[in-house]
């Protein structure tokens, strides 16, 4: 039998985390990393190749792919508060890049996958 004690104290912790970060987690700690959001149904399956490949190098993923507009993904990824947001259509699958928003940032930067993974990598080991 598990006492409620211990799990009381795991839950005022994260309380106390969830209130000291606004609802805005580090990314180490973050259960929402990042989205991946098509443009169209065209570049469906590109966003499925970036998924996977954040998914193998053990970052915590997410895709819309959904029918709505570009404006509302980037919006409602906003609202969940993902870390990264990664926009995806036809001139990124042409040149295997991603356009990457950070979360509390409107501009758009755009690079490889394999560097986003670098920067993601050195933004977790800066944390610690």
């Amino acid at each position: 039998m598990i006492h409620r004690a211990i799990l009381g104290s795991v839950e005022r912790m994260f309380a106390i985390l969830l209130e000291h970060y606004n609802g805005k987690w580090p990314l180490w700690l973050s259960p929402r990393q990042a989205i991946v959001c098509s443009v169209s149904s065209g570049s469906v399956e590109y966003a499925k190749q970036v998924l996977a490949m954040l998914h193998e190098a053990d970052f915590h993923v997410d895709i819309d792919v959904s029918d709505r507009t570009i404006q509302k993904k980037v919006r409602e990824a906003q609202v969940a508060q993902f870390n990264y947001i990664l926009v995806v259509g036809a001139q990124e699958a042409e040149t295997g890049n991603v356009c990457v928003r950070v979360r509390d940032n409107a501009d758009l930067a755009t690079m490889s996958v394999d560097g986003l993974i670098t920067r993601l990598r050195e933004e977790i080991v800066a944390f610690k």
